[in-house]
């Protein structure tokens, strides 16, 4: 996963939860530096009995917002959804030589 264009990432879950497993295996892909690097990690733990979906929100150094409800995701397509947008990135990028 491409995390270097990351600068913003708040997931919300119940980690007792079968529906959180992608919520989880997200926050277990980021790199151990991230937050040195200077990306922001938060996350929200929700109580046992709580019925709220898991949501993951990531802001990419371009400004762009990506909203995700990973209860109805599989960890698979969370990673294709945030690396679509990073490959963009990389792309620009490269083009302009930074």
């Amino acid at each position: 996963m491409i995390t270097r264009f990351l600068t913003d990432v708040r997931v919300k879950f119940n980690p007792f939860s079968p529906r959180a497993k992608p919520a989880r295996l997200f926050l277990s892909l980021i790199p151990p530096n991230a937050r040195a690097d200077g990306m922001k990690v938060e996350t929200k733990m929700l109580p046992r009995t709580s019925t709220e979906p898991a949501t993951l929100d990531v802001k990419f150094k371009d400004g762009k917002e990506l909203k995700l409800e990973l209860d109805k995701m599989r960890i698979p397509e969370v990673m294709e959804e945030v690396d679509r947008h990073s490959r963009i990135l990389a792309r620009k990028e490269e083009l302009t030589g930074n």
